[in-house]
């Protein structure tokens, strides 16, 4: 568990900014103005089917990004609710995946896709097991490293962002 309360309200701050840049990414594209999205109502059931294929073959780099993105999230439930069993741990990285894809399609802000859930749920999986491997090999100074991890890649993210922003006006 937590060493300290500084400890654990500094992991609640690093998820919460991971949230935020997730909602950021997934919902508005990075977008700063809801004019700027694309108004798609689209929906593929069909894994790895035609919004994963481009030019006749798999686009295996936006299944990697989503897969990418939801690692931290499965670290992080780890870190809050290491006393639930593994389905329990997933369950939450698929839940999120889906709200983001009904969200998706309820407002027509981007096409949702079943290959997203997926790429998504194991991206959350794989971050469980990445808790695993940090808690066997960190011991204690697991949430530590893992927050360490977690703020420099967000400050990184924030840092290219604001570039992103300021060159794009």
């Amino acid at each position: 568990m937590f060493c300290s309360k500084a400890q654990k309200r500094i992991s609640y701050v690093v998820f919460a900014i991971y949230l935020l840049l997730l909602v950021w990414l997934i919902l508005f594209k990075f977008s700063t103005s809801f004019h700027d999205l694309a108004h798609i109502r689209n929906i593929n059931l069909i894994p790895f089917g035609d919004s994963a294929v481009i030019n006749g073959r798999i686009s295996f780099g936006e299944i990697l990004w989503n897969v990418l993105v939801f690692i931290p999230l499965g670290v992080y439930i780890c870190i809050f609710k290491q006393d639930w069993a593994f389905v329990k741990k997933a369950v939450p990285c698929f839940l999120l995946s889906l709200l983001f894809e009904i969200i998706q399609y309820v407002f027509a802000i981007g096409a949702s896709d079943i290959t997203d859930i997926i790429g998504n749920t194991l991206g959350g999986i794989i971050g469980i097991a990445v808790f695993a491997l940090f808690r066997r090999f960190f011991r204690e100074k697991c949430i530590t490293i893992i927050n360490s991890i977690g703020l420099t890649v967000e400050v990184l993210a924030v840092f290219m962002l604001g570039i992103l922003l300021v060159a794009n006006r």
